[in-house]
This record gives structure tokens, sequence and C-alpha cells, in this order.
């Protein structure tokens, strides 16, 4: 088989070759998380200590011979399960959804012919072909590339895609990101030229594949909010446990009926347990789920909107969260000028029409790499109909980057003239060298390149020549270039990331950049968006150098950390966590996936982000807007603010319940409430009249005052003497009323 570019033969593997590796190795699929299946979640719910209770009392009924009560608990058994199972399924089929988005295609070669197969069955020694658009399917070594160069963004967050070459057959294996390597990886994607490769690694021992693999040694933390609930449901329970069994064994001595005392004893154990908390819980939280939803945020796990709103420290990637992780051009210099580029300029000065026009010229008619893509862009946006580049031209040869020489050329016949005409564009460095400057010229357009590059641009040189002879060289520098200028270009911030960044600090919240690009762009990032403290910096290097403890000390006045690793990622949210920070970490790439997951709010990116980064994550933003984070915040603090007014409301509901279970037993009055009474009241009743509180409108300085402090518990002794005087006033005025009643009732 002949390689794309005709000078290699490859056979690829047999039928029979790949099938077998394939049942060795497995599939080419990074690993998963566990799906949640109906028995999971029914274990899960059923382990709250409330429904417990409810099944016991519903079996104590059926022994009772009272079908009816005991369908009636077992129903409210059933509904609880029925929300909790109905939140977790849709979340599943919307990330499914998403992963089908995802799942590449691949075309190899086997038995000397080409084939297209699904990703997932692309084997170790595949060969593979890849040209631009393509997503690499798994780990492998160019064996023959033309013009290559792949975006890895999602392995290392750096958007400049990076240039390959050929293996020569020594080199071994190194991480992603450097230039003129010849490894490509999984996930990454192809967006210039084209090359065979040779798979050397799939599935789990991919680079995406050992980072999706360390997720599985992550524990996941519970909000603080479950905690602590948890822990007041556990501790009442106890307590009502002890009571039941001094209830039962007082009403069996007094009056000797076993069956009765067992329901009686169930019953204050109901009336005390604050069964409603988890309910009231799962429905707020469901609401507010449904709520963000609108605002285009899915949420994975429903209790971890309460954490946000919590939030103290929010760890944002740079590409793709708060740029658009896309190449605008921005800064144009020719003839010792500069000129910052403005959409709504309708025709630019003549020069830098010129300069526009070369560089188009010296890019395909039809672009997939993103500059050249802008460039297209932008001529079309400025020259519109008063100049056709172009036009009447045919292309006669292509000479593409190099080792040796970063500049891509085209040389191009116009019909109606017999010279040729030339135009290239590559690294400033490569554009100097075709124009043969002298060192003074040249240190001079360099210093230009400096002051460009100090903005966060990536530069790029461009060139013009004419060329009169018919046949042409093989070699870009036996023609005599003219330099044209310098072309700049940024990934352009998120027009909504200023404010938000903005609101943020207002809601006393920390924002802190971690990138792979380097310090100088990520600085001028920072400036853009109004980071704080943006001329102080770590980098990956730096970190590799400290201690956990150094790094602890760091990271409280440090906002920007640039050049860093995937690994390095998570160890900047430890550090932070054992700050006693509440920590929110935004990502897409699989490289930020681990850092997700040990945050105690992963929010992952919906449209550009990867399989595994949603999965570890607690939050998927769909629309990847930055500001929906903020949104997000103030809807989790609401949502706490509302809730902790409805778990007032329902501590206070208990005095009486519980009052009104015990007192006639007490005073050998008839019983007022039994185990189904008590179960229709707090699952159904008060959970109900809750939902009030969920509706009650955001406080007006909600996005002004500091995240909540951890040690300041919702039920706080303030909320609870409040809440007991508040349900001592009603037991007293529901057992006067009792009384009442009592008493004309014997009176008739």
């Amino acid at each position: 088989m002949e390689s794309e570019s005709g000078a290699i033969q490859f056979q690829g593997l047999s039928g029979v070759e790949a099938d077998k590796i394939l049942k060795e190795d497995g599939f080419n699929e990074l690993p998963s998380q566990k799906k949640r299946n109906s028995f999971s979640i029914l274990l899960k719910v059923l382990s709250e200590p409330m429904l417990i209770l409810l099944v016991g009392s519903a079996v104590i009924y059926l022994f009772m011979g009272e079908i009816k009560d005991s369908l009636t608990l077992l129903f409210s058994v059933f509904v609880v399960i029925s929300i909790a199972f109905y939140q977790e399924r849709k979340t599943e089929k919307t990330l499914e959804a998403l992963r089908d988005l995802s799942s590449p295609r691949a075309l190899v070669i086997r038995d000397g012919e080409q084939k297209r197969i699904a990703g997932r069955e692309v084997v170790k020694n595949d060969i593979i072909i890849i040209r631009e658009g393509d997503r690499v399917p798994a780990d492998a070594v160019v064996l023959d590339c033309e013009n290559l160069s792949v975006d890895e963004s999602l392995l290392t967050g750096e958007s400049i895609p990076v240039k390959k070459s050929e293996w020569d057959g020594k080199m071994q294996n190194k991480r992603p990101g450097g230039e003129d390597l010849p490894f490509i990886y999984s996930g990454s994607m192809v967006i210039n030229g084209r090359g065979v490769a040779k798979v050397i690694f799939t599935g789990l021992n991919t680079e995406i594949g050992k980072i999706g693999k360390s997720l599985e040694s992550i524990k996941s933390e519970d909000t603080l909010l479950h905690k602590e609930t948890t822990k007041i449901v556990r501790g009442v329970a106890i307590i009502g446990g002890i009571l039941c069994l001094l209830v039962v064994l007082s009403y069996f001595l007094i009056k000797g009926n076993l069956i009765q005392g067992f329901l009686a004893g169930l019953t204050l154990s109901m009336a005390i347990l604050p069964e409603e908390f988890p309910v009231v819980l799962l429905i707020f939280l469901t609401l507010g789920a449904l709520r963000i939803s609108k605002r285009k945020v899915l949420t994975r796990h429903s209790a971890a909107i309460e954490t946000l709103g919590a939030t103290t420290v929010l760890c944002t990637d740079k590409t793709g969260t708060l740029t658009e992780n896309r190449m605008e051009l921005n800064s144009l210099y020719s003839e010792e000028s500069f000129y910052e580029l403005n959409n709504s300029e309708i025709v630019l000065p003549e020069k830098f029409m010129n300069l526009l026009e070369y560089g188009v010229l010296a890019s395909r008619k039809d672009p997939f790499d993103p500059i050249e893509k802008e460039l297209k862009r932008v001529s079309l946006l400025h020259f519109k109909n008063s100049r056709k580049i172009g036009e009447n031209f045919s292309l006669m040869k292509e000479y593409p980057l190099s080792k040796n020489l970063l500049a891509m050329s085209q040389v191009w016949q116009p019909k109606e003239k017999k010279d040729l005409i030339l135009a290239s564009m590559g690294a400033p460095e490569a554009i100097l060298d075709l124009c043969h400057f002298d060192a003074g010229k040249e240190n001079e357009i360099l210093s230009k390149v400096k002051e460009m590059s100090q903005k966060g641009l990536r530069v790029l040189g461009v060139a013009k020549g004419i060329f009169s002879e018919i046949n042409l060289p093989e070699n870009q520098h036996d023609f005599d270039f003219e330099f044209m200028g310098l072309l700049g270009f940024i990934d352009p911030v998120r027009t909504t990331v200023p404010l938000a960044v903005k609101e943020a600090y207002e809601a006393g919240m920390r924002i802190i950049m971690i990138t792979g690009d380097y310090s100088g762009t990520a600085q001028f990032v920072a400036k853009k968006i109004g980071l704080k403290n943006s001329e102080e910096f770590l980098t990956g290097e730096d970190l590799g150098k400290m201690s956990h403890l150094e790094l602890r000390e760091k990271i409280k006045t440090v906002n920007i950390f640039a050049r860093v690793f995937p690994e390095q990622k998570l160890l900047i949210v430890n550090a932070l966590k054992d700050n006693d920070e509440i920590v929110a970490m935004t990502g897409d790439g699989v490289n930020d996936s681990p850092a997700l997951k040990s945050a105690h709010i992963g929010i992952a990116m919906g449209e550009r982000g990867t399989d595994v980064a949603r999965e570890a994550s607690s939050l998927v933003l769909l629309n990847d807007d930055f500001s929906s984070i903020v949104v997000a915040v103030r809807l989790g603090r609401k949502i706490y603010d509302n809730l902790k007014r409805a778990m007032g409301y329902i501590l206070a509901v208990h005095v009486p319940i519980a009052g009104m279970s015990i007192l006639p037993l007490l005073f050998d009055m008839p019983i007022v409430l039994l185990p189904a009474h008590i179960a229709f009241l707090e699952l159904i009743i008060d959970p109900a009249c809750s939902i009030v509180f969920e509706s009650i409108k955001e406080d007006k300085d909600i996005m002004k005052r500091p995240p909540r402090n951890l040690r300041y518990p919702m039920f706080n002794s303030k909320t609870i003497l409040i809440s007991l005087i508040q349900g001592l006033g009603v037991l007293i005025a529901t057992f006067i009323l009792f009384i009442l009643l009592l008493n004309m009732a014997k009176a008739n």
C-alpha cells in the first residue's frame, strides 16, 4: 500500500492479527465511570434511617393485617425512590448523548487496504492514516508525514498546534506538547497536513488513558450540607431508637400489648427523626438543578449545587474556558508602524491591506488551519468587493513547512502576466532568513516580534516576491523575498469573562488560572479579565522544585500557574484543600480530569470537553460559558438560603408532631398519630409546604457577601432555639385544642 505522500509502502496488520491483538489487549476505550443501575440507586436511598423506619412500620402493619396502612407507607418509600431514580437517569442519558459526540473513527491499513473502522477497534501495531480534521484514535509514532501539525490542547492546555516529524527509529516516547516530535496522541486533532503512523498504545495505556485511570484512586468529596444533615439525622436516629425501646417496654409493662407498643415506639421515633431533611434536600436540589439547567449548566451530582455557593477558590483553565480556543487576527505591523485591527473598520490602510493579501496568498484556498481560516475571514470582511485576492491566479507549487525552515510558500501564476507571484508566511525568524536581512535590520524586526509576543500574541511573518523563470527551484531560499510585515494572532478572551470575574471577586471568591501555556500569554489574559496579582506567577518547573508545604504557603498569594503539567494541577487543588479552601475547578481537557474529581466541585465543558473530564465533574457547562459558573454560584447561594429557611420550618414542625405523639401516652389519652399519619405529614405535607421557601427571591446582597464559613453550620444554636420556640408555641395551641375537642366529644 502506498502512503499518502507516495514515498513508502505499508502493508499493515492482517485481519487475523488485528483480531488476535484485540482479544489480548481489549478495545481501544477510555476508562469509563461505572453506570449506576436501578438496584444501586435503590440501596443508596434505602440506607437513609427515615426509610428504614418506614419499611419497618410497613412490615408491622402487614403482620397486623392492616394492608391499607402498610401499602400507604410503602407508597411513600416508592415516591422517594422514584424522585432519586428519575434525576440520576436523566443525567446519565444527557451524558450518553455528549459521549456519542466524541467517539472518533479511524482510517487504518489492514491486509494492504485502507479501511474505515470504529476507533475502539484500533489495536497496537495498526497502521493509521491521518489527515486534516481527523481526531487521532490512539497513541502512535509517525512513520511518514507531510506538513503535519496537531492540536494537543486537550492534553497540554496549549491552543497552538505543534508540528510533527518522522520517527528516526530511536527516539523514546515523550510527553505531549513538544515541537518536531514524531509522536501523536489519542484525542488530539490534526490541524494541518497528513501522515501515516504506527499505533504504539491503545486504551488505558495511552496518555489519555493514564490520566483517566488515575481518577479511580481519587475519592469524590461529600458536600458540607450532606455531611451535616447526615450527621444530624443519624444522631437523632440513635436517640429515637433509644426512646423507641423505652416506649415499647413501658407500653408492654403498663398495657401488656407488645405490638401496639412497637407501633407507639416507632411512631415516636418517626416523629422525632427529621426524616423530611433528605426528602426536602432532594427536592430543593432537584429543583435547583432544573433552574440551573435552564442556564445551560448540567448538574451531574445535585448535592454539589449547595457547595458551589460556598466556594472560596475557583481554579480555571485558560484555553477554551477563559478564552475562546481560536485564533483571532489582532495586530498588524508593516513599514515600521503597528495597526490594531478593529472589525468595525471597513477599509484598512493600503500597506496593511497588502500585508493581509499576501498572508492569504500564502494560505490554502480551502484552509483547515485556524490561522489560515482567520486570515480568510478577515480578508472577506475588510476587502469585500474592493479587491479580489488571487483572482485569476492558479497555484503552481507549494513549499511546505520543514524542520529546517518554519515557513510555507506558495507560487501563483496570474493568467495575464508572465511573472510568478510568491507569497510566504511562517515563523518570523524563518521569514527574515528568506529575506536575507543583515543583523541590524533583523534585530530591529525581532524587537517588534518580542513586543507583540509580550501582549500574548502569536506572531507570524509575511514576505512576497516575483519570479520570472520557467523552472522553479527546489528550495525556498533560491527566491528573492521582500519583507511585508508581521501578523499577530490572539486567542480572544470570552466577552462575558471580565464581568464574571468581577462578580466572583465581589462574592468573595478567589480566581486562580492554571494553564499549560506560557507565562507571558497567561499574564496578558489575566490582565484582560481583571485577575488580581497578575504580575506574580509560578511555572510547572517551579512547582517541581517545591515541597507540599512550600506550595501551600505560596498558593496563598499566587493566582497564575503557567506551563503546568496535568499531574501538577492535582497538586495545586490538593494544596488549596489542605489550606481549608472550598475549591471549584473548571476544565475541558483530559489533563484537567484528576483535578476536576479531586476538587469539591468539578466543572467540565460540554462542547469542547472530553468524556473523561465530564465523568470526573459535578457540573457540566453545556455552552462552555464561564459566566454560567457565576450564575450557578448565585443560584447555589439562593438555594442554600432558602433551604435553611425550610429546614428551620421543618425543625419547628417536629415539636408539635413529637409532642402529639408522646403527650397522649403520658396522660393516658387516645393515640392521635400513627406511623401512617406521620409518614403522610413528613413525606407529603411538610415537603409540599417547604416548596414555598424554594421560590423565595434571593437576597439583594447575595453576591456581595463572602462565602459561607466552613465552620458555621446550618443548624446553629440561634436557628435551633428560634425553631424550638416556634414549635413549642404550636404544640401548646394544638394540645389545648385537642383537650377541648376531646372534652366536647365526651360531653356529647
